[in-house]
């Protein structure tokens, strides 16, 4: 093994132990001196790795942020087409239920105010936007746009608005792009889409400017 593989595994190791005592006791309370302990290094060891609690945090950060790019740029070579916005979903909740993004998705539900205190924390809220603008495809109203971040949350809601017991974490995914389809086919018009698909919805007419809203019908004098 050389160094730069027993330096990667160690980063790995102290990403793991970490996660599971930020899970088990709280971001807050845990310290890296009790990190150190549980991996049975020194604290010495652990600050070469990371210097900081905040520095473990946004290298999850940074793992989600790479694997977004990959997506982003796969999307951005396909066609505008809700077949594609279908792939991108299911790509997009296959990488949050893989390996240790489920622990680290719960993570980031339960620590919010960590996490937006962390500059790859409004990386990552970049990206969402870039993904999102992906899903909208060739529709650029602003239904489309927020039918498309409600798909994405779909995705990252399940993590804590479904809360049956026994479900599993496939089980969770299944019931989340079920829901995340029905806003993903009202966004359109796709022409390139297949014929079997069903038709996107009718679209609503476009609200009246603010000035306008609220304001009763006729003239100003009736």
């Amino acid at each position: 093994m050389t160094v730069r593989e027993s330096t990667g595994g160690t980063r790995e190791r102290i990403k793991t132990v970490a996660l599971e005592l930020f899970t088990e006791q709280g971001y807050e309370k845990t310290s890296l001196r009790e990190i150190a302990e549980r991996l049975d290094v020194t604290k010495a060891a652990l600050y070469y790795h990371f210097k900081s609690k905040d520095e473990i945090v946004s290298s999850f950060v940074e793992d989600r942020i790479d694997q977004m790019d990959d997506l982003v740029a796969w999307a951005e070579t396909q066609p505008a087409t809700l077949a594609t916005r279908r792939a991108v979903l299911g790509r997009y909740a296959d990488t949050m239920c893989s390996g240790r993004q489920p622990s680290v998705m719960r993570f980031f539900e339960q620590n919010q105010t960590a996490l937006r205190s962390l500059a790859a924390g409004q990386r990552m809220r970049e990206r969402m936007l870039r993904l999102a603008n992906v899903l909208c495809g060739e529709d650029p109203s602003p239904e489309a746009q927020l039918r498309a971040v409600l798909a994405l949350f779909a995705v990252h809601s399940s993590w804590f608005g479904v809360r049956a017991p026994n479900l599993s974490d496939a089980e969770r995914k299944e019931i989340a792009l079920r829901v995340a389809d029905e806003l993903l086919a009202a966004i359109g018009p796709c022409p390139a889409d297949n014929p079997a698909d069903p038709a996107p919805r009718a679209r609503r007419p476009p609200l009246p400017p603010p000035s306008r809203m609220g304001r009763p019908t006729g003239s100003a004098g009736q």
